[in-house]
């Protein structure tokens, strides 16, 4: 199977930025599609950007001309560079990746275990 590991959050005053990563390992295949989901106390979970193992990229609007995905495919690590952080960008960022896994004839969905990103003066 696939596992997920996330790294980069913290506290960051307004303005400020974060970058976060996301390592995937384990009996993979492929890789279709990267990216990071957000979610909020009280609301529900949104994507945020992804990414396709050619590159092509896909933005929330809430986080265009700030965030930028993405990859390094032989690494099987996404990144997301968040700038201009505002508050409502705090929430909790989950890394996903669609992939097979060897020997699979499907493509999975797996997910990271979070991490918190809070945007405060």
């Amino acid at each position: 199977q696939v596992q997920l590991v996330e790294s980069g959050g913290g506290l960051v005053q307004p303005g400020g930025s974060l970058r976060l990563s996301c390592a995937a390992s384990g009996s993979i295949f492929s890789i279709n599609a990267m990216g990071w989901y957000r979610q909020a106390p009280g609301k529900q979970r949104e994507l945020v950007a992804s990414i396709t193992s050619g590159g092509s990229t896909n933005y929330a609007d809430s986080v265009k001309g700030r965030f930028t995905i993405s990859r390094d495919n032989a690494k099987n690590t996404a990144y997301l560079q968040m700038n201009s952080l505002k508050p409502e960008d705090t929430a909790v960022y989950y890394c996903n990746c669609n992939a097979a896994a060897k020997f699979s004839f499907s493509n999975y969905d797996y997910w990271g275990q979070g991490t918190q990103v809070t945007v405060s003066s």
